[in-house]
């Protein structure tokens, strides 16, 4: 079956690349010790690396946004060239380069959305996703294979075989459906209307409220 194959090739994929992951990670305990680094134990930021749970599909991500599920924020950690190229709907462009600045924090420490990370593949997003997983923000995900992979499932999904499972054509099928959503035409659509699709209103970010410090005590 293509899509097993590719699951075996997948695995193999993530298991080297948590190993890279675990050596970057270890890095971040010898980041400096200031207040804006400060979050998630090392021990603790190592379990959250190898676990897979930080994925989400791009079939899961397509029908969420086909849903119109308003709780996903998208963030493309893209080049602006490569932004405005093209880009997941409502998706906001911040580089990874610019990660860390303060203007970048309003929108990946969220408490009223999932923030879902995505580059060209999986690995931008998830250096991305360590970062903001040591700085102790919640809610974060990594989409898996990133663009490269929305377009090679999502978008141009490819035409499975004579003899493959109903399972496989079922996924084909979904696949399809979605890629009709989001603007491909196939050729039994040429002669039917065109269909419209409503742009959706950007969300409105709510930034998360920061406790204030207390006053240090003592003086002259």
């Amino acid at each position: 079956m293509v899509e097993k194959k590719k699951a075996k090739l997948l695995a193999f994929g993530y298991k080297f690349l948590a190993l890279i992951l675990i050596i970057l990670a270890g890095g971040l305990v010898f980041l400096p010790q200031h207040e804006k680094y400060e979050g998630i134990q090392p021990e603790r930021l190592l379990n959250k690396v190898i676990n897979s749970e930080k994925y989400i599909s791009t079939d899961k991500l397509a029908d969420r946004i086909i849903k119109n599920d308003s709780s996903y924020l998208l963030i493309d950690l893209r080049d602006k060239e490569s932004y405005s190229k093209y880009t997941l709907p409502n998706a906001v462009n911040i580089p990874l380069i610019k990660l860390l600045e303060d203007d970048s924090e309003i929108y990946l420490n969220q408490d009223s959305y999932k923030v879902v990370l995505f580059s060209n593949d999986s690995f931008d997003a998830t250096q991305a996703w360590i970062l903001c997983t040591k700085l102790d923000y919640k809610n974060i995900l990594v989409l898996e294979g990133g663009i490269n992979n929305w377009f090679n499932t999502v978008i141009n999904p490819p035409k499975p075989l004579d003899n493959v499972s109903a399972e496989d054509l079922e996924l084909y099928n979904s696949r399809k459906a979605a890629s009709k959503f989001f603007g491909v035409v196939y050729p039994e659509q040429i002669k039917r209307k065109p269909i419209v699709i409503k742009k959706v209103i950007p969300k409105k970010v709510i930034p998360v409220k920061k406790k204030k410090k207390m006053p240090m005590e003592g003086g002259c």
